[in-house]
């Protein structure tokens, strides 16, 4: 071990062996914003330097802070020590990614797409294995845990999930209280409300890792119990108490509907939360990372993605799909539906995706449901359409304009009896576990998400009071 890595170690507070090149600042959680303050006088100390703010966006790297020890050259940055001209000037070549495009800001062992070749697993496991052998507790147990469960295992968790399903009275009373509100907005508002009956803590302290999983699993089990009763007391029933003995996806049906569902309806929703269950750094996760890395807690980092997640170009396309059908009529006006649109330069809803370049590796699973559904009630009109739409959609297909998750989503809901403003609590249902887990490895190695602006507006003006404006 080196004397520069002796003095990082012992500048930020970790074994020596932790030291490496591929150590970077906000990588650990020993080096934060404070951490690196004290590497920078620690080396302002031991080589008599003093570090300018080019050094300081510099030194950001064991690799950095190395090379800086070993090539300190006279009369550079600080006096006799420096950085080389590449590593010093990265200020001056920032690039604006709008919509951060493209910037990778951190590892993740939860989900891994490829947009190009239409791959979607969840640690390691491949969508198509898990939404035709596995169940929602499994998938669930997966995405928090990391591991799939085995029997007992499998057990243990679906027990936790039953027990926690019940609702806070006050927040019982609050969903009653919202049933004239869009289903999003009570959703909101009362996943809110339950951090009000979570783990108490002493005050100034913030929420342990322990204490965020276990909210977050009670967040998994609740979620569907307010979409569920919301629905039964804008509709004028009580919310009937789910079987003791029922999976997640069938108490949530029951609740939601009134009856027992029948066993295709349960299949379509337990697969239907299990492709929906998580999508890497998409706008939710990303703003429930940003909640929880500010120590916000679990409650507010599932309230913040779910308000996320309403947007009309986020989940809130889910809703808008629906009305495809309705649009096009009948499977023989889906080609000219779609050269009206194209020809105005309008979305075809249900087609293309920010991230897949070919068709979304969920939608075959969704389709067979909806085709089971289809047959089971007697009525594949909808169906009928959809397909001859993705038809007339092929074309574009070779442009990366394929058919995406939210397709064939909307007309299950409809073939379930389910009005069309449903179709994006039902997906903030499934996507409840992968939000808790993209939560819980943040927090694990947590970092402040504070990107930056490169400031666009007027300089030196000249205030005035308001009558002489």
């Amino acid at each position: 071990m080196s004397n520069v890595d002796q003095l990082i170690a012992r500048a930020l507070g970790i074994a020596e062996d932790r030291v490496t090149d591929g150590l970077e600042y906000q990588s650990i959680r020993e080096w934060d914003s404070l951490g690196h303050v004290s590497l920078l006088v620690a080396i302002e100390q031991e080589y008599g330097v003093e570090i300018d703010d080019d050094l300081t966006l510099g030194l950001r790297s064991v690799a950095a802070v190395r090379e800086f020890a070993a090539t300190r050259v006279p009369g550079r940055t600080g006096g006799d020590g420096g950085l080389p001209v590449a590593a010093a000037g990265q200020e001056e070549r920032r690039t604006v990614h709008r919509g951060l495009e493209g910037v990778v800001f951190d590892r993740t062992a939860i989900t891994h797409i490829d947009g190009a070749e239409g791959v979607l697993e969840y640690r390691g496991y491949s969508i198509h294995d898990l939404a035709e052998r596995s169940s929602f507790e499994e998938v669930a147990h997966l995405l928090v845990h990391g591991e799939l469960p085995d029997a007992a295992g499998l057990e243990s968790f679906a027990k936790q999930l039953r027990a926690l399903r019940a609702l806070p009275e006050p927040v019982l009373a609050l969903v009653r209280s919202l049933a004239h509100a869009h289903p999003m907005e009570a959703l909101r508002t009362c996943v809110s409300a339950l951090g009000a009956f979570g783990p108490r803590r002493a005050p100034g302290t913030d929420e342990s890792h322990a204490e965020a999983l276990e909210t977050g699993v009670s967040l998994i089990a609740r979620i569907p119990m307010i979409v569920a009763a919301h629905h039964a007391f804008r509709t004028g029933r009580e919310p009937l108490p789910p079987p003791e003995d029922a999976t997640h996806a069938e108490a949530f049906l029951t609740v939601l509907l009134g009856e027992r569902p029948s066993p295709a309806a349960v299949r379509f929703i337990d697969k239907g939360f299990i492709v929906h269950a998580d999508h890497s750094s998409n706008a939710s996760a990303f703003t429930a990372r940003v909640a929880i890395g500010c120590r916000a807690g679990m409650t507010a980092a599932i309230t913040a993605a779910i308000a996320a997640f309403a947007g009309s170009v986020h989940g809130g396309a889910a809703e808008r799909v629906v009305g495809l059908v309705d649009q096009v009529g009948s499977p023989g006006n889906a080609r000219a539906h779609v050269e009206a649109l194209q020809s105005r330069g309008e979305p075809v809803m249900g087609f293309g995706h920010r991230v897949y370049r070919t068709e979304d590796p969920r939608v075959r699973h969704l389709r067979s449901t909806v085709v089971e559904l289809s047959e089971e009630r007697g009525d594949t009109t909808g169906l009928d359409i959809l397909d001859a739409v993705a038809t007339a959609m092929r074309p574009y297909g070779r442009h990366g304009v394929a058919p995406n998750v939210d397709l064939y989503a909307g007309l299950a809901y409809r073939l379930l009896g389910l009005p069309d403003d449903l179709a994006v609590p039902l997906f903030v249902v499934g996507r409840a576990p992968g939000w808790v887990a993209q939560a819980l490895e943040q927090q694990s190695n947590n970092v402040l998400i504070r990107p930056l602006l490169t400031y666009a507006g007027p300089h030196g003006r000249t205030y005035r009071k308001a009558d002489g404006r």
